[in-house]
């Protein structure tokens, strides 16, 4: 199994992957349609300009996993008092039959060094159910974030 940094011909392989994240976390089907097709806007500029990045895990060429990264702009925060930046983690997805193999786990270290070599030391993600066991066991905690829908 390797990583490969993302490139723009896997528009359509980030979309699946994080539409069939947001479904297996229970979201009702309707719902992620719209926001693939939105979300698939929004993303192929940062793809291509590289604000959004990442690695694809592929196995014999095959893609079984993947990640996103961005680095975000955010005010001095006592987590981070020096640096107006976090890293933010998106779509960790790893295919049902490659899970347990350790393929998050890689993809999340090489979150780490990328972050790393950007001078970031700090970062933040949305855990789903499902990955939350994972992320404590490497050392995220959960913090005290909310959030309202305003419409």
């Amino acid at each position: 199994m390797i990583l490969r940094p993302l490139v723009p011909t896997d528009l359509d392989r980030i979309c699946d992957h994080r539409e069939r994240m947001f479904h297996e976390a229970g979201r009702d089907q309707a719902q992620l349609a719209e926001m693939t097709a939105s979300f698939r806007i929004w993303l192929e500029p940062r793809l291509g300009d590289g604000r959004y990045f990442g690695w694809m895990a592929e196995q014999d060429g095959q893609s079984v996993g993947g990640i996103g990264l961005m680095v975000i702009d955010w005010p001095p925060h006592p987590s981070h008092p020096s640096d107006d930046r976090r890293g933010y983690v998106l779509n960790v997805y790893v295919e049902p039959e490659w899970r347990g193999q350790g393929i998050a786990k890689r993809l999340m270290a090489a979150a780490d060094q990328a972050f790393a070599a950007r001078g970031i030391d700090y970062a933040i993600l949305h855990a789903t159910a499902a990955g939350r066991p994972l992320y404590e066991k490497l050392g995220w905690s959960q913090t005290s974030e909310m959030a309202k829908r305003l419409t």
